[in-house]
């Protein structure tokens, strides 16, 4: 039988010894010394990147708007991203979908079928049946969006209600998402900038992955994250660095400065991941 997506990623990360997620979300405009600022320039970075981290990560994120913005050239640079990708990593597309009906199963089918990634961001705000599609191949991964690392998420997502015995919304999300869980493929995301709520979500969900955004520019904490939303084994944490990997330098050396950067990175999850119970509690 087909192994489930989060036991996948779970060998996965038990293989490379990392937790690591390179986000693939390039801006053109900066590409570093030598790559020309269009598409060729992207693709040259891209498969740079990839080449110069692999051994060194658990997954790959392309951000999906990033390839949209180059227009007509975006899904041939898809598949180019794809194909540099090894199938012994994840692939989880930063799409966000979030739509009912045939318009969900659509998204499903372009990002799983047409694509072929291994996972992908899905907002829940429409409720169960706009989610369901996603889940359908037990193969495939959605990470349901729960406490998003923006300021802007304390807007809905704090909000408490006194129909769920005053949770927030983000609590309730990670409590729905284990019902969801029935064929081993639902994840949550949670970012960085906010340890305290990711910490309440490993422990309301303590066997879902957590796809954790935010490390780096936006001030969250590597190994912070991990010891916060890793679970008992020091697994099913997915944490995604973009900027402070892709532009390590913007001379000639990015290629190594991106490696470098990624290794500590790498390194100290790591670190953190073998913390005991008690160091991460």
């Amino acid at each position: 039988m087909p192994e489930a997506f989060n036991a996948r990623l779970r060998a996965v990360q038990r293989r490379t010894g990392s937790a690591l997620c390179v986000g693939l979300d390039v801006d053109p405009v900066r590409l570093p010394a030598g790559l020309s600022q269009d598409h060729y320039g992207f693709e040259r970075f891209v498969r740079g990147i990839i080449d110069a981290t692999t051994d060194l990560v658990c997954a790959y994120k392309p951000n999906l708007a990033f390839y949209e913005a180059t227009g007509e050239h975006s899904y041939r640079l898809l598949r180019a991203t794809l194909d540099a990708i090894p199938s012994d990593v994840i692939s989880i597309a930063d799409a966000k979908r979030g739509d009912i009906g045939t318009t969900a199963e659509r998204y499903a089918a372009a990002i799983f079928d047409g694509l072929g990634f291994d996972a992908m961001t899905v907002n829940p705000y429409q409720g169960s049946d706009s989610v369901e599609p996603y889940l359908r191949d037990p193969e495939r991964g959605a990470f349901v969006l729960c406490k998003t690392s923006n300021p802007g998420s304390a807007d809905f997502q704090d909000v408490r209600s006194p129909d769920t015995d005053g949770e927030a919304l983000w609590e309730s999300v990670a409590r729905r998402a284990l019902d969801w869980n029935a064929s081993g493929n639902v994840g949550l995301v949670v970012g960085a900038t906010y340890p305290e709520q990711l910490t309440r979500v490993r422990a309301l969900a303590p066997e879902l992955p957590i796809l954790i955004p935010g490390v780096g520019t936006q001030g969250g904490d590597a190994a912070e994250s991990m010891l916060r939303g890793a679970s008992a084994d020091g697994t099913l944490a997915v944490i995604n660095v973009s900027r402070q990997v892709l532009y390590a330098s913007s001379g000639s050396d990015w290629q190594e400065a991106a490696r470098r950067e990624a290794q500590s990175l790498r390194d100290a999850m790591r670190g953190a991941g073998n913390a005991s119970p008690a160091e991460r509690s």
